[in-house]
């Protein structure tokens, strides 16, 4: 998570706003997910078509075989229909499945986050403080009133 974290800092894909908050370009980070999401499940399933096509009795017979695995191994649907029998092969379907579900879940949250409004919290939070720094302002200014008042008030009963 601090990698993930330490990356989105160095690439600026973000503005900050006037209480600092970042906010970030999710339409390029989303792009950037699924370029990623493509490139492992081409790597990942080459490296698999490699390892298993030369085994007697593999369900993995061509390249789309093992893309397959890939996809129904980083979205956890498996249907069972391909599957690796080789240690190599098997280690590519679970390096997959970790990094598949780590990136769909995080393309799905930031959509669902979108979707149903939970950003908008952190826009009212932003507004409510600002608007409570002019009330503290304001009420500053006016505890200044009062007291110039009440020693205008005092002279005149003096």
């Amino acid at each position: 998570m601090i990698v993930l974290q330490k990356a989105m800092e160095k690439s600026h894909l973000y503005k900050e706003d006037e209480f600092g908050i970042k906010n970030y370009n999710y339409g390029i980070l989303g792009f950037l997910s699924l370029v990623l999401f493509s490139i492992l499940n081409i790597v990942l399933g080459y490296v698999t078509f490699l390892a298993e096509t030369g085994v007697l009795d593999s369900p993995v017979q061509n390249y789309g075989d093992a893309l397959w695995l890939m996809l129904m191994s980083s979205t956890t649907i498996g249907f069972g229909d391909v599957y690796p029998i080789t240690f190599v092969g098997r280690a590519a379907v679970f390096i997959m499945f970790v990094l598949g579900v780590g990136i769909l879940g995080g393309v799905g949250a930031v959509f669902a986050n979108k979707v149903f409004g939970f950003a908008d919290t952190n826009i009212k939070n932003r507004e409510l403080r600002k608007q409570n720094e002019e009330i503290f302002a304001q009420n500053i200014k006016i505890h200044q009133t009062l007291e110039k008042l009440e020693e205008k008030l005092e002279s005149l009963i003096k």
